[in-house]
């Protein structure tokens, strides 16, 4: 009996510590936000952000996110439809994918619920990729689930990812001096444990 026992509870444990070890994480969309601020005749700051958002972090470490850029919102409707189309041309160019290796970052969040890094991302947008180099802060919670943020703006520049014309073009039919070619981007990103 008392065997019957101890085998049933090693068991169990296994099995419990066996999906723990094994877990992954998806992007929670109603929970994150990227954001990004563009600036207008040298004066003007307005937020935008999009809307979907998705993404997987393995427990190997390994985090991929994808943005649909048609999700754009920049609360102006016939602005949204203008970076769609003059900006990230949507219809060729529908997705920004962004890569990192986490391994180092998740292993101290398992250690201590929270971390710091300062690491480099794969952007692909446009048709381009580039290396981007980015300062976070993540924690995990009790229930384990982990909560990204941006410790710092990333500054993404257009023309790294073939975006300048596009730009020229809003600045065109907007009627405007000068959009700024430096762009803050800034994100918070919440994670549950698939299940």
């Amino acid at each position: 009996m008392f065997n019957s026992i101890t085998r049933t509870l090693l068991i169990t444990t296994t099995l419990f510590a066996g999906a723990q070890a094994h877990a992954d994480w998806q992007v929670a969309n109603d929970q994150s936000r990227v954001n990004f601020v563009s600036v207008k005749n040298n004066q003007i700051a307005e937020n935008h952000y999009f809307k979907q958002i998705s993404g997987v972090l393995s427990d190997a470490g390994q985090f991929n996110l994808t943005i649909d850029l048609a999700s754009v919102e920049t609360q102006i409707p016939i602005r949204n439809e203008r970076m769609q189309k003059m900006l990230f041309n949507t219809v060729e160019f529908p997705a920004l994918t962004l890569q990192a290796d986490v391994k180092a970052l998740l292993a101290e969040l398992k250690q201590q619920a929270s971390a710091q890094a300062n690491l480099d991302a794969t952007v692909s947008l446009h048709g381009k990729t580039q290396t981007v180099n980015i300062d976070l802060l993540a924690s995990l919670d009790k229930n384990n689930n982990i909560q990204v943020s941006s410790m710092a703006p990333v500054l993404v520049k257009p023309a790294d990812f073939a975006l300048s014309s596009g730009i020229d073009e809003l600045q065109k039919v907007a009627g405007l001096n000068s959009i700024t070619r430096a762009v803050p981007v800034s994100f918070v990103l919440t994670l549950h444990e698939s299940k």
